[in-house]
């Protein structure tokens, strides 16, 4: 029976049950409330573990340079493991929360200055998904990653935890892959390389802005009738959401025009059995992004819930700066295509529909 493997043989339990010691080495010289602390936080590295081996595997699988119908599906397959990852990751924070704020501060000192900051295993998660470099929020003085280099020097495991962030960062990103993808749908029936491909595009994004601004033109004149007063500063807004929509949709960059073309094409016909999958996987990143921005958002409030506004253990501004990082959006394509979105009845017509419908085999 020697060579039979066992449950905690398979899952190596000792050796995982026997790292809870915190910065010394004896399990039992630890408190109750510090021992909860520590698991918890475990807990969170090991989802993360996971999020980004399946994020990997969906940023691989849409990566390639020619993407089969059949892989959407494996490809928001992964990508919904990692939501719900994400999602029991927030849940989580209810555990967290039944360390009172008296309980925390008794131990909290022994942190310092470690920050749940340098946790390398969420910057390489946010690096995968596409956040980049110029988005992120300084951490105090420093960039926040060159801040964890600079802990990582000397630091035992830092070669493990820069070395990490280094390799992510030279990786293809989530959101670059999905723009690549996004830029060779299928617009009106034309695919990029195919003659007045250009052309086709730019008339769609005309048609659709045309359409958009004469539902909206007639929303303001239905908003006047029952608010005189305010019509000037109604006029100011809906110019203004025009002029933001015809700069964001016709940008002077192809490539990108393109990507945000197809995102509003799919989206707009999203009902066409060929677009299925592909509205079903933009659904699924603009979901999983709102779970990491409800993460974010609820790991301020259990900061703010247990510690007030101090200064973090790592030196941060605290609660102020967690609050800063909910605003970040990684595919703010995806989330402003939204604001554009016209109604079934006033997308332009459909050109070449049969590009779109089930194909016989």
């Amino acid at each position: 029976m020697a060579d039979t493997p066992t449950y905690w043989d398979y899952l190596r339990l000792p050796q995982l049950l026997d790292l809870q010691a915190g910065l010394g080495t004896d399990p039992e010289a630890i408190g109750h409330d510090e021992l909860h602390f520590i698991i918890v936080h475990q807990a969170y590295e090991l989802w993360f573990k996971l999020a980004i081996s399946q994020l990997r595997l969906a940023r691989d699988e849409l990566a390639r340079p020619t993407v089969d119908e059949e892989t959407i599906p494996h490809v928001v397959h992964h990508l919904r493991r990692v939501i719900e990852i994400m999602r029991l990751c927030v849940d989580q924070f209810a555990v967290m929360e039944t360390l009172t704020p008296q309980d925390f501060l008794d131990f909290r000192d022994k942190l310092m200055p470690s920050s749940g900051f340098q946790s390398f295993q969420m910057r390489e998660f946010e690096i995968l998904l596409g956040l980049e470099d110029m988005m992120r929020v300084t951490y105090g003085k420093v960039h926040p990653l060159e801040h964890i280099k600079m802990l990582a020097e000397g630091s035992p495991g830092g070669a493990m935890a820069w070395g990490t962030i280094s390799q992510a960062r030279t990786e293809v990103n989530l959101r670059s892959a999905l723009h690549a993808w996004l830029y060779r749908t299928p617009i009106q029936g034309s695919s990029p390389g195919d003659q007045g491909d250009e052309a086709v595009v730019k008339a769609f994004l005309q048609e659709y802005l045309d359409k958009g601004r004469e539902r909206r033109e007639a929303q303001l004149a239905r908003l006047i009738e029952v608010s005189a007063d305010a019509a000037e500063g109604l006029n100011a807004r809906f110019a203004a959401q025009e002029t933001a929509n015809e700069e964001w949709l016709m940008t002077e960059d192809p490539r990108l025009r393109r990507t945000r073309a197809a995102a509003l094409f799919i989206e707009s016909y999203r009902r066409l059995p060929l677009l299925a999958w592909p509205r079903l996987l933009l659904d699924t990143a603009v979901e999983l992004e709102e779970q990491v921005v409800l993460f974010r958002t609820r790991h301020a409030r259990m900061v703010e819930r247990l510690i007030g506004r101090r200064v973090g253990t790592g030196g941060s501004s605290g609660v102020d700066y967690l609050d800063q990082t909910t605003k970040y959006r990684i595919f703010t394509e995806l989330w402003a295509v939204r604001s554009m979105l016209s109604p079934r009845s006033a997308l332009p017509k459909l050109r070449n529909p049969e590009r779109y419908g089930f194909r016989e085999v």
